[in-house]
């Protein structure tokens, strides 16, 4: 191998475990975030909260997106054991958001006609799954892992349930920001 070979290999093993520190930083980020709402502790801010974590993970989500393919050596990932079971936080973000959990969604803008019922509460914790998922071949020392599989899970899961939590996150708060109440005018 020439010397070019191995500083190219290495410069682009350092950016890549770059990105899997960054998107584990988010990932961990958006976790803390979520349990904290699900909890209660937003209180009042629950949806602006929401929104700007959704809106942070969906910025790694993009990151993960513009890069090229993280192909894993093997071609195989390392068995991590049973995901966490996170129903208690689907459960207090349910609580939490019972006038806007549900909306309506256009899955695929390019092959669907027919908007999708979702669930908020079911969304964010879809997420929160896969990024737990990589979070542990992050916390096993197994980056490269970790960030293939935010990648994969990224294009094929999650960052369609990142997207559709955002608009609809969105759209509930421009409403509450926008619609206010005709003064009447005096004649």
């Amino acid at each position: 191998m020439s010397e070019n070979s191995i500083a190219e290999n290495s410069n682009s093993e350092h950016s890549w475990l770059t990105l899997a520190d960054r998107v584990a930083k988010h990932a961990e980020n958006y976790l803390t975030g979520l349990n904290a709402v699900a909890t209660g502790e937003a209180g009042g801010h629950t949806v602006p909260l929401l929104l700007l974590e959704v809106s942070q993970i969906a910025l790694a989500g993009a990151q993960l997106g513009a890069s090229t393919d993280v192909i894993l050596p093997d071609n195989w990932e390392p068995d991590v054991g049973e995901d966490p079971d996170l129903d208690t936080i689907r459960q207090g973000l349910a609580e939490r958001l019972t006038a806007v959990d549900e909306y309506a969604e256009i899955f695929d803008p390019y092959k669907d006609a027919e908007p999708t019922v979702y669930r908020l509460s079911d969304d964010l914790v879809d997420v929160a799954s896969d990024l737990v998922h990589g979070l542990r071949h992050y916390s096993a020392d197994r980056k490269l892992e970790a960030l293939w599989w935010w990648q994969y899970s990224y294009f094929n899961h999650w960052g369609n349930h990142a997207g559709a939590a955002l608009r609809a996150l969105y759209a509930v708060s421009a409403s509450a920001r926008l619609d206010v109440m005709e003064e009447p005018v005096a004649g």
